[in-house]
C-alpha cells in the first residue's frame, strides 16, 4: 500500500458523489486503518469566519472579514480543522507534514487567526473526508481519484474554482482528456 498523506486526491469526472464532484482533497492520513482528507476546494455557503468565531466565542481583535469557512467532507460536520503553514504551531496539537502543511483541530489556532497572529497561510475546515480500511484504495483502482503532490500555493494561493484544473496540470493532464469510465488493458 502507498502511503497518501500529505498527497492530493482528485476526484475524475462521473465521481458518484455529488458532495466529492472536482473535489481537490488534502490527505491529512493514510494507513490500513483507513483515510482522512479535507476538500481544499469547497468553500461553505451557509457559514463564514465570523459566524463561526462569535458561536465560539473568540473575539475578532484583528477585525477579519471575508476569511471562508470550508466543507472538508460529510464526516463530522460540527468538527473542526484548519490546514495551514507550518509557521503556527499549537501549544496543543499541531499535526506536521513534511511537505509545507500543517493542521491543528484546537481551538487556539482559530483565537490565534481572530488576533491577527495566526499561520501566515490557512484554510478553516468543518468536517472531512473519512475512508474505512482499503475503502480509499478500492475508489483508486476504480478509476475515482488521481493522486498528486501537494504544493501550498495550488493549496493556499489559488481561486477555489481553479484548484481542480491546476491539480490535474500539475500531473501533465488536461481535463478534456479525462473520461468518466475507467478501462483495464
Amino acid at each position: 500500500m502507498t502511503n497518501l498523506t500529505g498527497k492530493m486526491l482528485i476526484a475524475m469526472p462521473g465521481m458518484p458523489d455529488p458532495r466529492f464532484e472536482y473535489s481537490v482533497i488534502y490527505v491529512c492520513a493514510h494507513s490500513e486503518d483507513g483515510a482522512m482528507g479535507l476538500i481544499v476546494n469547497k468553500p461553505s455557503a451557509d457559514v463564514s469566519f465570523e459566524n463561526l468565531i462569535d458561536q465560539l466565542s473568540i473575539e475578532n481583535t484583528a477585525n477579519l472579514t471575508g476569511i471562508k469557512v470550508y466543507f472538508g467532507g460529510p464526516v463530522e460536520l460540527g468538527r473542526g480543522f484548519v490546514l495551514h503553514s507550518p509557521d503556527f504551531q499549537s501549544e496543543m496539537t499541531t499535526l506536521n507534514f513534511d511537505d509545507g502543511f500543517a493542521m491543528t483541530a484546537t481551538l487556539d489556532v482559530l483565537d490565534s487567526i481572530a488576533q491577527g497572529a495566526g499561520p501566515d497561510n490557512s484554510l478553516i475546515f468543518l468536517g472531512y473526508a473519512g475512508w474505512g480500511p482499503g475503502q480509499l484504495e478500492n475508489e483508486i483502482a476504480a478509476n475515482g481519484w488521481l493522486t498528486c503532490d501537494a504544493h501550498p500555493d495550488l493549496v493556499f494561493n489559488t481561486a477555489n474554482t481553479d484548484k481542480w484544473e491546476a491539480a490535474l496540470a500539475s500531473l501533465g493532464v488536461s481535463p478534456l482528456a479525462l473520461s468518466a469510465e475507467g478501462g483495464r488493458a
